[in-house]
């Protein structure tokens, strides 16, 4: 262990990071209405209907946690739920118009907030690290 203490810690230093990212897109986001988990949720649903798990997978949450953020975006009528075709027993959500205009709506703040985290890091370095971060996680891209 380092002289730095507690800080030595991976985890640690990588929540504080993480949270101190979040603050910057929270604050970029705000004036859309949704979080930035939503809008990931309703990016990755823009390109498909999804099952719950499958959402949970992509975004490494777990199911409880996913569907706690998914329910303002149904209340306000930017998802949908409908059985599966293929597999009665799954719900499949999906992304309605007002979720599309939310995604537009939002774009802009989101990339706002891109251009921040990218000013405090540096361009290349944030790509680096986001890079890194995918391939750390298993993420499909």
């Amino acid at each position: 262990m380092d002289d730095l203490g507690p800080f030595a810690c991976h985890c640690v230093a990588t929540r504080q990071m993480s949270r101190h990212i979040s603050r910057i897109y929270e604050r970029h986001m705000a004036p859309s209405g949704i979080t930035t988990t939503q809008f990931a949720i309703l990016s990755f649903l823009e390109g498909k209907p999804m099952s719950a798990n499958e959402l949970a997978d992509i975004l490494l949450m777990d199911r409880t946690t996913l569907l706690r953020a998914l329910k303002p975006l149904r209340e306000k009528e930017l998802v949908v739920s409908a059985h599966d075709t293929a597999e009665r027993r799954r719900h499949l959500f999906s992304l309605t118009l007002l979720g599309r205009a939310k995604i537009e709506e939002a774009e802009p703040l989101w990339q706002a907030a891109q251009d921040e985290y990218e000013q405090q890091v540096g361009a290349e370095n944030a790509y680096r690290l986001r890079s890194e971060f995918l391939s750390l996680t298993g993420a499909k891209v």
